[in-house]
């Protein structure tokens, strides 16, 4: 059999007394930092290209939303952002399937591809519903990118390095998160909001053909089809998405098209929740191969922690980037181009401070105390931003951004320690695929959950003559934006106010929420983090000059 085939065997966890006795092999308290050439960086620059597509389609459409309804109608504008993150969540669990049973290189242009049809359509749509339609495939392909990012990442470096990589890549994504909200509003602006998916296809095809050329994996040996789709969750994948998909029904719809208490709301909130615990204990008792690895998630509650972190600040992220933007649009009159540049505090303190977080943890092997600190700059941020007003400083609001993101970044590429360090590295890529799937599925919750919260809010807030115009649209949050400037400054004033105490309980709500990462810090104990690579089935052996790295360079 050709030596570059791998069997997909699964190490089992090692006894304490194995973890000790193997300490010394992948922990080193005097560490030095592996030498790269050229390709290897070619890979980074390649997987930073890859996170730059993912950045942009997520960062952009906020400030593009307003004048994409105002085209094509919007009964379901909250679904734009839902449908791309449920996506992004249905197809990310396969990835990781899909990586063991293809490769890292097949399945990763394919993901590419399927993000690229994706925009294709996105850009042809004619509607809400089919614009609906192309965005959940569009983030079938990104979930899915997101995902083996990572794990490629863990085949090139080790734990200890990874947070500095992380910060490197998370570069790209504050790139594409600085210009998405510029570029989206810039093109919604001059009428032209369909190059904004348009302008994807160039960088999908650039992304696939470096990756092409650049990483060269150990293909897994399979021999039939049936034995490659037997590695697949199938039923766990469809019972999870239908679940979720329930559950952001009811969230849209709750107190806007129904009420809260309706039969429709009521049926598909129950019945998502139900699903939830049917999906568990499928997961738990009959898969084979389980979308959610429990024996990875409760091996320790420090591993346990780091997930729920991740997911907590899931929630705020995308929460913030989506939501955020309309602050500015409805309380200070910004244009979208304007708009996105207001939250370039938020874009830009991102990735600087990810590896700035990863830096210190690579030197001084230890991920707890960054974590908490992180976590106090993101409640004193969030905290800020509860102060918002009709009438406060620009300038003030990007320094609340700034604290916040700075926050953020280290919690975007910190929470991987506490989720790594407790177990073996030949199980990091089922446990960064569930990693990278919990933070997609919190996409989904900050995206839905704020804008469930603001329309509600705004509904109960807004002054009962502007209300009597727009109360019957179910886009309340983006129909009074193109209303204000139209009112009489005494209706103006009062709608703005009533913007600014609705946007004042959706950052309320992420205060608590990041209250709850504090609290769920602190069950993380101190883990000494690996100094090896996974080379299970990752990158081939033998041309990349590093002391613990295998290449994935021809």
């Amino acid at each position: 059999m050709d030596s570059r085939r791998t069997s997909l065997t699964l190490t089992q966890f090692p006894s304490k007394a194995s973890e000790t006795a193997k300490a010394s092999e992948l922990v080193s308290a005097d560490y030095h930092p592996a030498e790269r050439d050229w390709r290897f960086w070619c890979i980074i620059f390649s997987l930073s290209t890859c996170m730059l597509l993912t950045a942009l389609e997520f960062s952009s459409i906020g400030t593009a939303l307003p004048q994409i309804v105002k085209d094509i109608g919007g009964g379901e504008f909250v679904w734009v952002g839902s449908s791309y993150t449920l996506g992004s969540a249905a197809l990310l669990p396969f990835s990781g399937g899909l990586a063991q049973i293809f490769g890292r290189r097949a399945t990763m242009i394919g993901s590419i591809a399927i993000f690229a049809l994706g925009s294709a359509l996105c850009g042809a749509a004619k509607d809400m519903n089919f614009l609906i339609a192309a965005r959940t495939i569009q983030g079938l392909g990104g979930g899915a990118i997101t995902a083996l990012i990572q794990i490629i990442l863990a085949d090139l470096v080790s734990l200890r390095e990874r947070g500095v990589f992380n910060g490197i890549i998370a570069l790209a994504w504050a790139i594409g998160g600085g210009i998405g909200p510029v570029l989206g509003g810039s093109l919604a602006q001059a009428g032209q909001w369909r190059w904004l998916f348009y302008l994807n296809l160039p960088i999908c095809v650039v992304s696939a053909a470096m990756i092409a050329i650049f990483l060269k994996t150990q293909t897994p040996c399979f021999v039939t089809l049936k034995e490659k789709i037997a590695h697949l969750d199938i039923v766990g994948n469809i019972i999870f998405t239908a679940s979720s998909t329930s559950v952001v029904i009811a969230l849209s719809w709750g107190g806007l098209k129904y009420d809260w208490s309706s039969p429709q709301v009521l049926i598909s909130l129950v019945a998502g929740l139900i699903g939830f615990c049917i999906f568990l204990a499928y997961e738990a008792v009959v898969a084979t191969h389980p979308v959610i690895p429990l024996k990875i998630i409760l091996v320790d509650r420090t591993t346990f922690s780091g997930y729920m972190q991740c997911f907590l600040m899931g929630v705020i992220l995308a929460c913030l980037v989506y939501w955020g933007p309309l602050y500015f649009q409805a309380c200070k009159d910004a244009s979208p181009i304007q708009s996105g540049i207001d939250i370039f505090g938020l874009s830009y303190s991102v990735s600087p401070f990810a590896v700035v977080a990863g830096g210190v943890v690579m030197k001084t092997g230890r991920f707890r105390p960054p974590i908490w600190i992180a976590w106090v700059l993101i409640i004193v941020g969030l905290s800020l931003y509860t102060t918002l007003e009709p009438d406060t400083p620009v300038a003030h609001a990007i320094g609340f951004e700034i604290i916040a993101g700075a926050g953020i970044g280290a919690i975007y590429v910190a929470t991987q320690f506490p989720v790594l360090a407790p177990i073996p590295v030949n199980m990091a890529p089922s446990a960064l695929v569930f990693f990278t799937f919990l933070r997609n599925f919190a996409f989904v919750w900050g995206v839905t959950l704020g804008g469930a919260i603001l329309q509600n809010e705004l509904k109960r807030r807004l002054p009962a003559d502007l209300l009597a115009n727009v109360g019957g649209s179910e886009e309340i949050a983006l129909a009074v934006i193109e209303v204000i400037p139209t009112l009489s400054e005494e209706l103006k004033v009062a709608t703005r106010a009533a913007y600014a105490d609705s946007l004042r309980i959706v950052w309320i709500s992420l205060v608590a929420i990041a209250s709850a990462g504090v609290l769920v810090s602190g069950l993380m104990k101190y883990f000494p983090l690996h100094t090896q690579a996974n080379h299970s089935l990752g990158p081939e052996v033998g041309s990349l000059p590093a002391n613990d790295t295998e290449s994935a360079l021809a």
